[in-house]
C-alpha cells in the first residue's frame, strides 16, 4: 500500500465529494472508483473524516500560505487598502490549486461549498485550528478595508462573497461555454476570478442599509 495507493483514493474521493457531497459519497463508491478495498482507506486515513480533511488539506497546503504571503505583501505597500486590493490577494492563490489537481481551483471552491452546506463541523475546526491565524490576517485586512462595518455585518458580508463565489465557481464550465456562445467572450477561470472580485468586493463595502439596522434590533418572537 504505497503512497499511489493513497494519491488514487484522495483523487477518486475529492470528485466524489464534489459532485455528490460529503454525505452522499460512500466509502464503497470512493474504493470502487479508486479500485482499491476498504482496508487500503482505513489504513491511509482511518476514517471518512480524516479523508475528508486530507482531501482539502493538499489544497490549504498551498493556498494559505500563499494568502498570507500576499496580504502581508499588499498591506506593506498599502496600510490602509480599499477593498478590490483585499480581495485581490486571493487570485494568485486560488490560480495555483490548479498545479495541485487539473481544474484544482474549480474542485477547491466547490469542497468548500459542500463543507459549507453540509454544515461538515469538524471541517471548520481543522482548518481553524491549522490556518485560523491566516484567516484572522484575511478578515482584519477586509475590516481595514471597511472600517465602518460591525463585526457581525462582517460576517454577514464574508458570507454571501463565498456563498457567490462558491455559486459562481461550481457553474464556471457553463458560464465559460454560454461567454464564448453567447458573447463571443471566451474566458477562462482566472477570468471569472477577475470578474467577480470586483462585484464582491462592492457588496462587501458597502453601507450598511437602514432596514438592516431595523431588522436587527427588533426582537424576535419566542413560539417555543
Amino acid at each position: 500500500m504505497g503512497s499511489s495507493t493513497k494519491q488514487d483514493i484522495l483523487n477518486a474521493a475529492e470528485l466524489l465529494f464534489a459532485e455528490h457531497g460529503f454525505g452522499d459519497t460512500s466509502l464503497r463508491a470512493i474504493t470502487t472508483k479508486a479500485e482499491v478495498n476498504l482496508a487500503a482507506v482505513n489504513y491511509h486515513f482511518g476514517s471518512k473524516k480524516q479523508l475528508i480533511q486530507e482531501v482539502l488539506k493538499r489544497y490549504l497546503d498551498v493556498m494559505m500560505p500563499e494568502v498570507d504571503k500576499q496580504v502581508a505583501a499588499m498591506l506593506a505597500k498599502n496600510p490602509q487598502p480599499g477593498m478590490p486590493q483585499v480581495f485581490g490577494t486571493l487570485i494568485t492563490p486560488l490560480l495555483l490549486l490548479n498545479k495541485v489537481r487539473p481544474a484544482g481551483t474549480s474542485i477547491f471552491v466547490r469542497l468548500l461549498g459542500r463543507g459549507y452546506s453540509e454544515t461538515q463541523g469538524h471541517l471548520r475546526k481543522y482548518i481553524m485550528f491549522h490556518w485560523g491565524e491566516v484567516l484572522k490576517r484575511f478578515v482584519d485586512a477586509v475590516h481595514l478595508a471597511a472600517p465602518d462595518l460591525p463585526p457581525s455585518e462582517l460576517f454577514w458580508r464574508l458570507h454571501f462573497a463565498i456563498g457567490t463565489f462558491v455559486f459562481t465557481m461550481a457553474s464556471s464550465k457553463a458560464l465559460c461555454e454560454i461567454s464564448a456562445a453567447d458573447y463571443d467572450q471566451p474566458v477562462d477561470v482566472a477570468g471569472i476570478i477577475n470578474r467577480l472580485i470586483p462585484y464582491i468586493s462592492a457588496g462587501t463595502a458597502a453601507p450598511v442599509a437602514a432596514s438592516v439596522t431595523t431588522i436587527t434590533s427588533t426582537p424576535t418572537l419566542d413560539i417555543a
